[in-house]
């Protein structure tokens, strides 16, 4: 009947039954397909007046929900139609008006339409105006999508659809707006996804994203969150603008000692061994208890410093008698590694004397390094005594100094070390290795062709934050393998955690060549006398794969596939990186199917690859305890019993498993896995360069190469402190980390939880949260100090109950 009198000639009749018509639409409990026939309506509003067609095709916006397939886009058509006709001081109704469904049905053909006339300006652009008329072209501009996107935005928003308002707002590439549109109710929420995305998203949207989320945290004060995403953003000046914002309290002077205190790391020794008298692990372990059988040999020192790093009391070293240190049952470099160990041993207790013979000299000051890895004191004791050796004749002290200053300083930015490596101002110590690296090409310097000249390459790549065109210019210019080598690395190092697809498939393009098989027209000529070509850079490729997939769950997975293709298809130099690549892709983080495929690695006819399997089996377990892994290794043992190099790693790897007796691990990222500590990633890449070449370095007299792993070594706990930072047991829940975000309501981060008392120690895929609200944390993951305020409402909660 509504219908029939729209198509009376009589107008005044119109308004009423448009407005009765919108009114049954809007209250229907029905089907939409029960309204009239969308297309004899159509047909209707083309022959209509000018006065009421606003309201019509408003009406037809809805109604097109049903027949999509007729005409594409046509909710979206007369929304704009309806739109344009109404005169500016009387905008159209906001679209929620018409329900959920009709906003979701919109908020798709924005995205639709938006991407269709961005490819439109884009043939437009390549051939002049021919595409733009063929295509169905509807009302409105750009700028007129864009603000009917914000609309559903709105709307979505206050209806709990945080991820498809962002999802919306990202396809019409305004995802900055959406600060002026959450509230303090959504807000956590769209923050919570748009950082989820980001390891989803190619760049620039990832930094888009990270630094809209960083905006929305500081518009509503939640500072650490804030400052948490301007460290993964990589950016110093938002670091401390967001570190000085929040107010500061009238005792200035106690709160910068407080935060001198937190910040230089002063009471991490003593904290940690409070935590290991808790945990009941504070006696040192010795050797038997970690072979299971008595063996000393040089491995000793290696997997006793590992197994007691951090507790200062190890039976070798620390505590031995006078005269009855094992360091003087080593010779030379063993005796250098050995006293070297009292570094791991005494990890982050700053107090520290040495001896006079050479190698143990040149020990004592890798220790000191050592020791100092990620603690500042005041006397700045590390660089005092270290930067005196740096110019000395003896080639151990020289390096071991070098080595010590490196450690203890790694990602502090200090202007004053630099000198100490090489005589240039800061920000320019890259454009020295590169200048350096340039001219020993040109000159034609053999070192470039030593087995050392890796890790300058590595040293270089490390100072960079990002790889510019300018910079692989410059690199290809260098006509030698380690150019290759170097481009590889700084793509590496520039997109490291970052789960760059694009690079990833870049690095599997460098693995797909084999660079020294015959090809077919060469197969039946001589080709002994060829020189063979340099493949070491498919090994660092191989590396560069996990260290761009590492900081995201799926592409890491996903990576590890990818490794079981090149471990079948690959050339030798490919095989033995493989499992190098698995440890640092899973450090501190043993999963069970890929334990059973570095064991069998470990069983490899070639050599190289299984002794890297060994080690990689070390990384994965590192500090972690895992009974599989031991027992697995103690078979290994016996297995390799006449094979010494392959017994010395297995013996490593057992040290590693029980680093800090189950509490130091080498995952390089904290947070709750969302922030990378760089100086971690620099520590694991060495180590990893090292054993591309096992024989010549590790091996070898430089065992004490092992050691660089320290900076990546940082106890898995959780201590609550309270506002006077004193140890504050509270109980806790600790368990599984679930990935709760977009899920409705408020649903459990943590699945499998025990409650435990504090302090406790963490897995990395664990997490913890607090069993009751007496306290309010003022951080917002709960890991590592963690500083707890009294919640002033709940002795009142608590008395109302009783």
């Amino acid at each position: 009947m509504l219908v029939e009198r729209l198509k009376e000639p009589n107008t005044e009749l119109y308004r009423p039954a448009l407005e009765t018509l919108r009114t049954l639409i809007r209250t229907s409990t029905s089907s939409m397909t029960s309204v009239p026939n969308h297309l004899n309506l159509q047909a209707l509003y083309e022959t209509w007046p000018t006065s009421e067609t606003s309201l019509f095709a408003d009406i037809l916006s809805v109604l097109a929900m049903t027949y999509s397939d007729t005409q594409p886009r046509g909710t979206l058509r007369y929304r704009l139609l309806s739109a344009s006709l109404r005169p500016s001081d009387s905008p159209l109704a906001d679209p929620g008006t018409w329900g959920h469904e009709y906003v979701r049905h919109l908020a798709a053909e924005l995205g639709e339409e938006f991407s269709l006339r961005e490819e439109a300006e884009l043939e437009e652009a390549q051939q002049s105006d021919k595409a733009a008329e063929s295509k169905d072209q509807l009302p409105g501009t750009i700028e007129d999508l864009r603000n009917l996107a914000k609309q559903c935005a709105t709307f979505l928003l206050g209806h709990n659809a945080e991820p498809d308002a962002v999802d919306l707002l990202e396809e019409m590439e305004i995802i900055d707006e959406i600060t002026q549109l959450v509230d303090d109710n959504t807000y956590g929420r769209v923050c919570q996804y748009m950082i989820r995305c980001v390891n989803l998203l190619p760049p620039p949207d990832d930094l888009v994203f990270l630094r809209t989320a960083h905006n929305i945290y500081v518009q509503h004060h939640k500072f650490p969150e804030a400052l948490s995403l301007a460290i993964r953003l990589g950016d110093p000046d938002l670091i401390r603008e967001d570190f000085h914002t929040p107010p500061i309290q009238d005792a200035e002077e106690e709160l910068e000692s407080d935060l001198q205190d937190c910040l230089f790391n002063t009471k991490l020794s003593q904290h940690f061994r409070d935590f290991g008298k808790e945990l009941g692990v504070e006696d040192a372990k010795s050797l038997e208890d970690v072979y299971k059988s008595h063996l000393e040999n040089t491995t000793g020192t290696f997997v006793n410093a590992f197994v007691n790093a951090g507790f200062g009391n190890d039976k070798l070293m620390v505590t031995a008698e006078e005269g009855n240190s094992w360091i003087y049952k080593n010779k030379d470099h063993g005796m250098m590694s050995a006293a070297a160990s009292l570094g791991l041993s005494l990890l982050w207790d700053t107090d520290y004397t040495y001896s006079a013979e050479e190698h143990i000299k040149a020990g004592a000051l890798f220790a000191t390094g050592m020791l100092n890895t990620g603690v500042r004191t005041e006397a700045d004791f590390a660089l005092n005594l270290l930067s005196d050796y740096t110019e000395n004749k003896s080639v151990p002290l020289k390096t071991s100094a070098f080595m010590g200053l490196a450690l203890a300083y790694a990602g502090s930015h200090r202007e004053e070390i630099l000198p100490s490596f090489c005589h240039t101002k800061h920000g320019d110590i890259s454009e020295t290795i590169l200048q350096t690296l340039m001219e020993k090409f040109e000159r034609g310097d053999k070192s470039l062709d030593e087995k050392w000249a890796k890790f300058m390459a590595l040293g270089w790549d490390s100072c960079l934050q990002d790889a510019s065109d300018a910079t692989i210019e410059t690199l290809k210019a260098i006509d030698h393998p380690i150019s290759k080598t170097a481009q590889i690395l700084v793509e590496a190092c520039s997109f490291a955690g970052t789960g760059n697809v694009l690079k990833i498939q870049s690095m599997l393009h460098q693995c797909d060549e084999h660079v020294n098989a015959p090809k077919k027209d060469e197969e039946k000529k001589d080709v002994k006398d060829e020189a063979k070509r340099d493949d070491s850079f498919q090994a660092f490729a191989v590396i560069a794969i996990s260290l761009i997939a590492m900081g995201e769950d799926i592409g890491a997975e996903m990576s590890l596939r990818q490794f079981n293709h090149l471990m079948h298809y690959g050339d030798p130099v490919i095989r033995k990186s493989v499992p190098l690549a698995i440890g640092l892709v899973s450090a501190s983080n043993p999963q069970l199917p890929i334990l059973d495929t570095l064991s069998k690695y470990s069983h490899d006819n070639d050599l190289q690859v299984a002794i890297n399997a060994i080690f990689a089996m070390g990384l994965v377990g590192a500090g972690t305890n895992n009974a599989r892994l031991a027992q697995m290794l103690r078979q290994l043992a016996g297995y390799y019993q006449k094979e010494p190099d392959s017994l010395f790693m297995v013996r490593i790897a057992q040290g590693l498993v029980h680093m800090g007796k189950g509490t130091i691990g080498l995952n390089p990222f904290f947070s709750d896995r969302s922030i990378m500590s760089r100086p971690a990633v620099a520590g694991l890449l060495a180590t990893l360069t090292a054993f591309t070449d096992a024989k010549s370095f590790v091996l070898d007299k430089y065992h004490w190469m092992l050691y660089l792993l320290t900076p990546a070594m940082y106890p898995r706990f959780l201590i609550t402190l309270d506002e006077n930072l004193e140890n504050k047991p509270v109980t806790v829940r600790v368990g599984q980390a679930i990935d709760v975000v977009g899920q409705a309501g408020k649903p459990r981060t943590i699945s499998g939880f025990q409650t435990h008392q504090s302090p406790v120690r963490l897995g990395t895929t664990e997490r913890a949260e607090l069993a009751t609200e007496e306290y309010i944390p003022f951080t917002h993951v709960l890991e590592g100090f963690v500083v707890l305020q009294k919640n002033p409402g709940w002795e009142k909660e608590d008395k109302m109950e009783l």
